[in-house]
């Protein structure tokens, strides 16, 4: 998983309303702890248990946890500040509806970020059919969220900026590439070069087979590919 420190944007949520709705959760939070079996630690499974007591502390400890990694990987997603923020705030209130339905088969991390990649794939079909679809912050991403701090998808994985442009300059034309993607393209990309998850985790996080995952990371990085020699007017060289 890539590092807090390249998941830090301002504005990430450092509050949730766990009273907000009633009812059972959507889709989004339904049936996520069947995914590939993995024992949980001791430690783990007892901050589980408390939190599905309902553990006030438990869930702040929680959002501490997850929040800027939760947000980062939103906005990455999505490319719109507001719609991050809203979609960050309802993915720990999906958690903290859901935590009763977690059955400890994957790690808690997979499935917070299976609900939150969820969401986002209903928030981006809600987005599209209201033609609201444009990424219009996507160029502020990268001096709040750096690709940089990523282990994937980053200016050397591009290009040598010695050769091209200016490293901030290069991180910005991917930055937007990434936000041109195909969604199912992009979130296989996101996942796998910049939050840094095996392809087991992207599987599970997603629930499709590995061989879709790894065409997907495949068909994506072509994509940004020639999206970003588009944009730069030549060839990049060193790509993956």
């Amino acid at each position: 998983m890539a590092s807090d420190e390249g998941a830090r944007g301002r504005g990430a949520p450092t509050h949730v309303d766990t009273d907000r709705g009633g009812g059972s959760p959507p889709a989004a939070g339904a049936e996520l702890g069947r995914a590939s079996a993995a024992p949980l630690e001791a430690g783990e499974a007892q901050f589980i248990a408390r939190l599905v007591a309902r553990d006030e502390s438990a869930f702040n400890e929680l959002v501490i946890m997850y929040e800027r990694r939760v947000f980062a990987l939103v906005y990455r997603m999505l490319g719109r500040r507001d719609e991050a923020e809203d979609v960050s705030q309802e993915v720990f209130v999906q958690v903290f509806k859901a935590i009763d339905q977690f059955r400890g088969e994957s790690k808690l991390s997979t499935w917070i970020y299976r609900i939150a990649v969820n969401l986002c794939k209903n928030r981006t079909k809600y987005l599209s059919r209201r033609h609201a679809g444009a990424q219009d912050d996507v160029d502020a991403m990268a001096e709040r969220v750096p690709l940089s701090a990523a282990k994937g998808v980053s200016v050397g994985d591009v290009s040598r900026p010695d050769e091209l442009v200016e490293g901030m300059q290069l991180e910005a034309v991917v930055k937007r590439a990434i936000g041109q993607l195909d969604p199912e393209f992009r979130e296989a990309l996101i996942l796998r070069d910049v939050e840094d998850m095996s392809y087991e985790e992207i599987a599970s996080v997603t629930g499709l087979p590995d061989g879709t995952v790894k065409s997907r990371i495949h068909r994506a990085r072509g994509q940004l590919r020639a999206l970003v020699e588009k944009m730069m007017g030549e060839k990049v060289r060193g790509g993956k």
